[in-house]
């Protein structure tokens, strides 16, 4: 199935510009951070789906989108393809889930039940938010516990919800792919991690001999890192999953190349790693980072403001009360391990190598250096659709 080229770029633009915003507030410029931009872009298309007036037109407006038909049928693709586990072709496992909670005074109007059944393949549940807040947090909780495989845990905080709580959003993201090459765990060693305050830390680094995915550009390195796949031609599957590196030369360069990573949509087109070269120094650290936020906030700065005010929702109940709805958070949390096997990356939210052969032989390029032992962005994308599943910046590897 072919996502629209034009429909991937306007999900990566609005995937940057979160995580700019993310990554430049002061609370966080000295965090670890990963989450899915691409978990909440889902939930805010359910949530279109399901408003009308301004409130639409302004979350259509964020999204990039022309329609809601257009939002349904790409998140559709998405959740169906793109977000479908990847096993059966010998890849990552991949699992995605939506789930709704409703107050149970509410009926869903028949189209939009059969939206978010069909279109996102969302669980619903009616629910009594007025007299038992607690055990609806605690459901919410351990369905998001449950399809992370346990690696989100307490998803919704306490006194996230109460008796004024009209509706939950939320989205389980879970990802575990095998490198498709291993690293050998004998190698890793500890080096000095520089840190953006000038010290440094002992972090346990991986390393390989083997020629890697590089590109080398002014000012920063790329590196790329294919899961195994598994695919064959009776495979019908051809995704393929990568995780990169964005490492600047300066060690206190991140925020100046999160800038020009947001900026430009062609950015991470144009500098994906697309040889392998052999290298010189190879290190990355191993690391594990768990984050979580609640959403309404950067929305909001980012202009995402109605849908958290009554009046617009009105698509989504059956009811006279439901000029009265509106959404009362959209939580996120996720969580990322990446060792010498590979990585396991988990978010809830409430090789065409060519030889070119001549009469000359071609000398062979210069070993590559790669040394992420300063702070570094990193993705995973699923590369033949262009996806963008998870992003962040790790500033500590000893910090969870």
């Amino acid at each position: 199935m072919k996502l629209l080229a034009e429909s991937i770029t306007n999900l990566t633009e609005v995937s940057m510009a979160i995580a700019k915003h993310l990554f430049s507030k002061e609370e966080y410029k000295e965090k670890n951070i990963v989450f899915s931009p691409l978990s909440i872009q889902i939930i805010l298309s359910i949530i279109g789906a399901g408003s009308e007036g301004t409130t639409q037109h302004q979350l259509l407006e964020f999204l990039h989108s022309s329609s809601t038909d257009h939002l349904k049928s790409l998140s559709s693709q998405l959740v169906s393809y793109v977000l479908a586990d990847n096993t059966p072709a010998g890849g990552p496992l991949v699992s995605f889930v939506n789930g709704v909670w409703v107050q149970e005074s509410f009926s869903l109007q028949p189209s939009f039940k059969e939206t978010v059944s069909t279109d996102f393949k969302a669980t619903l549940a009616s629910v009594d938010f007025l007299t038992k807040a607690h055990e609806v947090r605690k459901e919410v909780n351990l369905w998001a516990e449950k399809e992370t495989k346990g690696l989100i845990k307490n998803l919704l905080p306490p006194e996230s919800v109460d008796s004024l709580t009209n509706l939950i959003f939320a989205n389980a993201l879970y990802f575990k792919g095998a490198w498709s090459s291993e690293f050998d765990i004998s190698k890793t060693k500890d080096y000095d991690f520089y840190l953006l305050n000038g010290s440094s830390v002992q972090v346990p680094f991986m390393t390989s001999k083997q020629k890697q995915f590089i590109s080398v550009f002014d000012g920063f390195k790329v590196l790329r890192l294919f899961y195994k796949s598994g695919r064959s031609y009776k495979h019908e599957d051809r995704r393929s999953f990568s995780i990169y590196f964005y490492l600047p030369d300066a060690k206190d360069g991140l925020l100046a190349l999160i800038e020009k990573v947001a900026s430009d949509s062609e950015f991470l087109e144009g500098t994906r790693p697309r040889e392998s070269v052999p290298v010189g120094d190879f290190r990355i650290p191993k690391f594990n980072i768990s984050f979580g936020i609640e959403t309404s906030n950067i929305l909001k700065e980012l202009g995402v403001i109605l849908p958290f005010t009554e009046g617009g929702l009105t698509k989504m109940v059956d009811s006279p009360m439901s000029q009265n709805l509106h959404i009362s958070g959209i939580y996120h949390k996720s969580f990322i391990e990446v060792n010498e096997k590979g990585t396991e990356v988990a978010a809830a939210t409430s090789t065409d190598v060519k030889v070119t052969c001549g009469r000359r032989t071609k000398p062979p390029p210069p070993p590559i250096d790669f040394v992420a032992d300063h702070p570094f962005m990193f993705l995973i994308r699923e590369d033949l659709s262009g996806t963008i599943l998870f992003t962040g910046q790790v500033l500590n590897p000893l910090v969870m």
